[in-house]
């Protein structure tokens, strides 16, 4: 099969596999790809200069459309030879299965805090994420029974409780449910937000967190219920309101929808509560007119009066102090002069009343921040970074809102068209309108109706805001009509964001001219740092080969490019310090520069000030990719960003002012003091990327282990180089070609490094072996002590494990992960990073079979050498996660002691109760999608012994019990399948 006709077949089993709807988006086909083959659509090495052109070229293949969104969204072109296929895998998706009635049982699964998320990107055949479900033993038969909790659900454990966690989690609830809640409704919010339970002493607790929440009991007939919002919507006490107790603001959960109000009030009501009103003169709230009129008048006030506050308008007066809660209203009596005032207007009056009914009455639910890490956002306007505007995209967010303008447009059809489905008032405009009120609005092009709030009227015109697309209009009244109940259930889609990392800059003219020329108008990635009414952001480009992070490229937008390294091609530079030399023969120097020197006073005062002050208060509390700060190095306050984050704990940053790389604990990193934070900013990295000019050290053009140490004894950290710059590649990110001299004497080539190691070449093409790791002999203890610890594990037939599948190719072969060891994995990994990036030990020759620590994107693990290829390339197989990998020989160490102790974690499966076969590759997608990242129950069918851990295999049953519903075997589903396909052949 051709590489072209490869990729067809596996682009064609993307797009057939998606299970997020019909399509997937262009910005994310390449990840999606990438998750199934491992690598990115090749459309360069295709002849193509895009991916777009490339997907246009094969329409048999894929066919790509715009919704309305703007978004280019591509789908599966279905041939006769693909139909079939399609069919049996969308049936298995909603089909009933049937499975053995057994019972499956495991101990609970406890959710890491950062579950194997030690790398960023998604790799196939890589665990990158994934949460346990939840297991208890079943009290009454004393048989194990699975529990079903939503897979992200979280236990709290009993006895202590974190008071702080709880407080901020309940102040965001508040924040959600502003207008107030029952507090016996706080556990089952509590429990769908954080998918914790609710400390039971915390509901103790509340009426003490005064600063928190407020805590009322109602004028309600049942004595034990409670109120709860937040402090800030207490009531004032005046003379009127002392007696009585808030009613909540909105109804309680689950409560019912009230009746249909009466139009009118009867004499003796209207007389009874005029007489309440008399004694109040300074005004009675609202709700609490129930309690005084049945102490009163020994009778119930009826339920219609509350729910129609304008049937009391003609002899009160009606004040709405918090203009976003219609609910909450005091209440006035009127004098004679007010009703001589009111009569003046009373059309006007009337329509506003009208207004506040339906204010009062329908109710927008909140918009939700979508669960998922890092979702797709449309970008829109930003007067300052941290307000931006932006609308979600995906099932519920972006594809409701055009199911609802749908809607909306076929309900207000023009009146020219006989296809009109509305009722009589639906399109006609509204003859009263006031600032905040909610409408439905015919754009200026007449070609969409959307939804819209009123935020100012002019004579003739009306200025709108429209709520689910986030930009302002000014069009004509008779563009504005009533928007229909109907309308009323989407949550607003228009959001705002703050951008992380931006917050002093948010104003600033070149931020912004940044940011709209790369953000603006564009579907990038989000990554939510902080969950809060306006969340904390970063953004992602992802369309080209490499991430572009728009936080980042904002912050730079402020750095005075007069305070660079100066960069002249043919021009030599003296005093030339020589910082970091990477494997590959790159180096990074600095050149004499004003900005050096601003640079050099600034931190040196920096230093001063932390000496002065302490550190400890500027601690990172919250990382970020992209982010800027300090840390030191040899001694010294240096500037740094993170580069990538392992967890909460450990992370990558890069010293941009060095060129040099490291691994470090959050805790060593402190944010840049106020004082110094803007002149640090303007000054851009002074480190420059340099190459040997007219220099390749090997026949293979790469660099030996060897031919780098010499470079880094000749040159590292000296501070009398001398460079020539040969020319400038813009291409690769600003890379200088030059002449390297180990003093100030540029002048005769001779004595430049580029000819010394030209000259030495052959001496670096042939290096000594340095390092002997374990040969996994007979005698070898640290095997023997794993295959015993993993005996424990996999005991007898059976017995049942829960399980994390790493790696899944086909019912044949998958690997799996003890879940009880996951966290054992994630620490050590952590001190793996932490140790090798920081050590400065010669790389080392591989050899086969034996085992090493590899660096492999940006994590470090633990690996069985498969075999070493001529061009230095190593084919290393994870121990941990059962992925095969190709890496550069020179990213081997050592894997010392203290890294052999926890038993290699990744242990070879097939699965049992089905037949052993070739496996077709739609079969193999099918198992996929059911088992790969998933934790999963493994009931032991049998074990295949074997001396070493690595190459043992398991026979096991897989039980997904993620559903509340039953137990999903996957051996089932994949028997159904095989029937299934064998009769359409």
């Amino acid at each position: 099969m051709t590489d072209v006709e490869l990729m067809k077949r596996m682009l064609r089993a993307v797009l057939a596999a998606n299970k997020s709807g019909p399509g997937v988006s262009l910005s994310r086909l390449q990840s999606e790809y990438k998750a199934l083959t491992g690598e990115q659509i090749p459309h360069k090495q295709m002849g193509h200069a895009s991916l777009d052109t490339l997907l246009h070229s094969i329409p048999s293949v894929v066919h790509m459309e715009r919704n309305r969104t703007g978004e280019m969204v591509c789908f599966a072109s279905v041939s006769s030879e693909t139909a079939h296929v399609a069919k049996l895998v969308a049936r298995q998706r909603t089909s009933k299965t049937t499975g053995r009635p057994q019972m499956v049982n495991c101990q609970m699964r406890v959710k890491p805090a950062a579950p194997l998320i030690l790398n960023g990107r998604v790799c196939v055949c890589v665990c990158v994420g994934g949460v346990p479900t939840n297991f208890k033993e079943n009290a009454v038969s004393g048989k194990p029974k699975p529990h079903h909790y939503p897979k992200d659900y979280n236990p709290s454990p009993g006895g202590n409780y974190n008071p702080q966690q709880v407080q901020g989690r309940i102040r965001e609830v508040l924040n959600k449910y502003s207008n107030g809640f029952w507090v016996s409704k706080l556990p089952q919010l509590y429990r769908e937000l954080y998918k914790q339970d609710l400390p039971s002493e915390a509901i103790k607790d509340l009426e003490h967190w005064t600063h928190i929440c407020t805590v009322e009991k109602p004028c309600s007939s049942n004595p034990n219920e409670l109120l709860l919002y937040p402090p800030q919507s207490k009531p004032p006490t005046t003379p009127s309101t002392t007696t009585m107790s808030p009613l909540p603001l909105t109804p309680p959960l689950s409560s019912p929808r009230p009746p249909a109000s009466p139009s009118t009030l009867s004499p003796d009501l209207r007389q009874k509560l005029g007489e309440l009103l008399v004694k109040y003169s300074n005004g009675l709230w609202a709700h609490g007119l129930p309690k005084l009129y049945l102490d009163t008048y020994k009778t119930k006030l009826p339920e219609h009066v509350l729910e129609n506050l304008s049937l009391l308008s003609d002899f009160c007066t009606i004040e709405y102090p918090m203009p976003d809660n219609p609910k909450r209203a005091i209440l006035y009596k009127r004098t004679r002069e007010d009703n001589h005032n009111r009569r003046e207007s009373v059309e006007e009056r009337r329509a506003r009343e009208e207004v506040g009914r339906r204010l009062s009455t329908q109710t927008v639910p909140p918009l939700l921040i979508p669960r998922e890490e890092y979702p797709s956002v449309l970008v829109g306007e930003a007067a300052n970074t941290n307000g931006v505007i932006l609308r979600y995209i995906g099932e519920g967010y972006s594809q409701a809102q055009e199911a609802l303008e749908d809607k909306m447009r076929e309900f207000y059809c023009c009146q020219d068209n006989n296809t009109r489905t509305r009722d009589k008032k639906s399109g006609t405009p509204l003859a009263s309108l006031t600032s905040g009120q909610l409408a439905a609005v015919r754009t200026e092009e007449d070609e969409e109706i959307l939804r819209a709030q009123v935020t100012e009227v002019m004579a003739d015109k009306v200025k709108v805001y429209y709520v689910d697309h986030g930009f302002s209009e000014v069009i004509s009244k008779a563009k504005v009509f009533e928007l229909h109940e109907k309308f009323f259930n989407l949550p607003f889609q228009a959001t705002k964001c703050q951008l992380a990392g931006l917050e002093p800059f948010c104003q600033e003219p070149a931020v912004l001219k940044k940011f709209e020329s790369m953000a603006s108008g564009k579907i990038l990635l989000a990554e939510i740092l902080e969950r809060g009414q306006t969340p904390l952001v970063v953004l992602y480009d992802t369309s080209q080969d490499d991430d572009v992070n728009i936080n980042a490229a904002c912050i730079k937008a402020l750095q005075d490019k007069t305070l660079a390294s100066p960069l002249q091609v043919n021009s030599a530079y003296m005093n030339v310090a020589v910082r970091s030399v990477c494997s590959d023969g790159t180096f990074y120097c600095q050149l004499p520069s004003r900005g050096l020197a601003k640079l050099t006073e600034i931190l040196e005062k920096a230093e001063a000030y932390f000496h002065s002050q302490g550190t400890s208060e500027f601690l990172v509390s919250r990382p970020f990719c992209g982010k800027g700060c300090l840390a030191r190095y040899k001694g010294k306050w240096s500037r740094v960003e993170i580069t990538n984050l392992h967890g909460s704990r450990v992370l990558d940053i890069l010293f941009i002012d060095l060129g040099v790389q490291a691994s470090v604990e959050v805790i060593e990193l402190r944010e840049v003091p106020p004082p110094f934070l803007w002149d640090l900013i303007a000054i851009p990295p002074q480190a420059v990327k340099c190459c040997l000019a007219d220099l390749t050290v090997s026949g293979v053009g790469s660099w030996t282990p060897d031919a780098v140490q010499w470079f880094r004894d000749a040159v590292l950290n000296s501070t009398d180089c001398s460079v020539k710059i040969d020319k400038l590649d813009e291409t690769k990110r600003s890379v200088a070609y030059v002449y390297l001299f180990p003093d100030k004497n540029f002048q005769d080539p001779a004595r430049s490094l580029n000819r010394q190691m030209s000259i030495s070449t052959s001496q670096f093409l042939n290096p000594t072996q340095c390092g002997i790791s374990c040969r996994c002999a007979n005698s070898c203890s640290i095997c023997n002590y794993m295959v015993q610890t993993l005996s424990k594990s996999v005991s007898a037939a059976g017995h049942n494990m829960d399980i994390y599948v790493s790696v899944a190719c086909h019912p044949g072969h998958f690997v799996v992960q003890p879940w009880r060891d996951m966290y054992k994995l994630v620490v050590l990994m952590e001190e793996m990073i932490l140790y090798y990036n920081k050590t400065e030990e010669k790389p080392l020759k591989g050899e086969k079979n034996q085992i090493y620590a590899a660096k492999v994107e940006n994590n470090w693990h633990r690996v069985l050498v498969k075999g070493v290829l001529t061009n230095g390339l190593v084919s290393v197989y994870e121990l941990d996660y059962g992925k095969h990998e190709l890496v550069s020989g020179t990213q081997l160490r050592p894997l010392i002691q203290e890294f052999r102790l926890l038993p290699f974690q990744g242990i070879t499966a097939q699965l049992a109760g089905v037949k052993l076969r070739q496996w077709s590759e739609e079969a193999s997608i099918l198992f996929r999608n059911h088992v790969e990242k998933k934790p999963l129950v493994a009931q032991l069918e049998a074990v295949q012994d074997a001396h070493h851990p690595w190459d043992r295999k398991l026979t096991v049953f897989l039980v997904d019990t993620s559903q509340e519903e039953k137990d999903v075997w996957v051996h089932d589903i994949m028997a159904e399948f095989v029937d299934e396909l064998t009769k359409e052949v």
